[in-house]
C-alpha cells in the first residue's frame, strides 16, 4: 500500500508540481500581479519536474526509457543533463525579476515544443502510446509551451 502511494507520487512529480503551482499562486500574495505570481510559480514547479526528469534520465535510464516506450540511448543522457540544466535554472529564477523569467520562460517553450512535437511523431509514426510519451505529461508539456508566454507578457504589460 505504502510502496504503491510512493510509487504514484514518484511517478506523477510533474502533475503534482503543476498542480501545486496554481494551489500556491492562490495562497500567495507575492508578486500582487496574478500573472507575474504564477510565472514564478510555474517556472518553480517545472524546475523541479524537469531536475527529478534529468535525474531519471541520467541515474536510471532504464526506468525513465521504458516509462516513455524508448530503448536506452546514449542520447538519453544529454536530455538528463539538458532537463537538470533548465531545471536548476527555472529553480533560481523563481527568486529572480521578469527580466531574469524571460529567457527562461523563452526556452522552456521552445523545448516543450520540440518535445512536445518528438512525442506526436512518436505516438502517430511509430504507436508509441506508453503513459510518459502520450498522456498527462504530453498535456502538461503543450499547457507549459502556451501558458508561460501568455504570463510572460501579461506580466510585462502590467511590470512597472
Amino acid at each position: 500500500m505504502i510502496a504503491s502511494a510512493i510509487k504514484l507520487v514518484l511517478g506523477n512529480i510533474p502533475a503534482i508540481m503543476f498542480v501545486g503551482a496554481f494551489v500556491l499562486t492562490a495562497v500567495t500574495k507575492r508578486p500582487t500581479y496574478f500573472p507575474a505570481r504564477l510565472l514564478g510559480w510555474l517556472l518553480l514547479s517545472i524546475g523541479i519536474a524537469y531536475t527529478w526528469a534529468g535525474f531519471f534520465h541520467t541515474v536510471f535510464p532504464h526506468v525513465a526509457a521504458s516509462s516513455i516506450g524508448w530503448e536506452v540511448s546514449p542520447f538519453q543522457f544529454e536530455i538528463g543533463i539538458a532537463d537538470t540544466s533548465i531545471g536548476i535554472v527555472a529553480i533560481i529564477s523563481f527568486w529572480h525579476s521578469l527580466d531574469f523569467q524571460a529567457p527562461v520562460a523563452g526556452y522552456i517553450t521552445l523545448f516543450s515544443i520540440g518535445v512536445a512535437f518528438g512525442h506526436f511523431r512518436e505516438a502517430f509514426y511509430a504507436g508509441n502510446t506508453s503513459t510518459n510519451n502520450f498522456g498527462l505529461l504530453l498535456v502538461i508539456t503543450l499547457l507549459h509551451a502556451v501558458l508561460l508566454p501568455t504570463l510572460y507578457f501579461m506580466a510585462r504589460r502590467n511590470a512597472p
